[in-house]
């Protein structure tokens, strides 16, 4: 069984994964209390279906882009319950999760995920020669330019908010495919089958060096949100 911590932004989530059943998930929105709500949220869901955190065979983790408070809480904890029973952990980009969904679709699909002031951390994702594949990379961005990056029929997922939904309307028409809040929202499952499928190939991080990823400015330099003026 896996066990998925997602707290990268102020939307986390938890789930309990095994081959072919999701057994628990959590989904809640904390206030940067993360270090604060996460660990007994995991004891309480590992205690419902009777599971010990030695009998995990992984652990996965959202390593960022998102707050910088929120992805070292959920890094620290997925590090303290794998290390002392040596069980397999895998790192993976948060907005590889929020794209996860949609990846059968024929459209480029942007993930997003809130990095406060009017900003939005977001990737590009689309099939190419049948690979799932991140076309532009995580960038710090506004609404607003990345509307001029759409051409075509283009799917939002992730963090936005009812009156993001409404510019992406206004502004591109029908080339906004925005799904609806419960469609579009990211969730700990995702990531658990993400790492599922890396676990099955033995494609496992160190647990040591392990570290989150950050946005980058413009100008190509990392920013952790939630500081240097881009709070949540």
């Amino acid at each position: 069984m896996i066990l998925a911590i997602d707290t990268a932004t102020n939307f986390a989530s938890l789930a309990l994964w095994e081959e072919e059943q999701l057994w628990a998930e959590d989904v809640w929105y904390t206030s940067l209390n993360h270090s604060v709500e996460l660990i007994p949220r995991i004891q309480r869901m590992l205690a419902t279906r009777r599971v010990a955190v030695e009998h995990l065979a992984g652990i996965a983790v959202s390593l960022g882009p998102g707050s910088f408070t929120g992805v070292r809480a959920g890094l620290a904890a997925a590090k303290g319950l794998a290390l002392p029973y040596d069980i397999p952990l895998v790192g993976i980009p948060t907005l590889d999760a929020v794209a996860y969904p949609f990846q059968r679709s024929e459209m480029p699909v942007w993930a997003i995920i809130a990095a406060g002031r009017g900003r939005l951390g977001a990737a590009c994702y689309r099939q190419v020669d049948g690979a799932w594949t991140q076309v532009i990379p995580s960038q710090l961005t506004t609404l607003e330019k990345l509307c001029d990056q759409v051409s075509s029929p283009t799917i939002f997922a992730g963090e936005i908010t009812a009156s993001e939904a409404e510019l992406l309307r206004s502004r591109l028409g029908s080339k906004a495919i925005v799904p609806s809040p419960a469609l579009r929202a990211r969730r700990a499952s995702y990531l658990a089958e993400l790492a599922a499928v890396r676990l099955a190939n033995h494609d496992i991080d160190d647990t040591t060096t392990l570290a989150p990823i950050y946005l980058q400015t413009p100008e190509g330099h990392p920013l952790k949100v939630g500081e240097s003026g881009a709070g949540q």
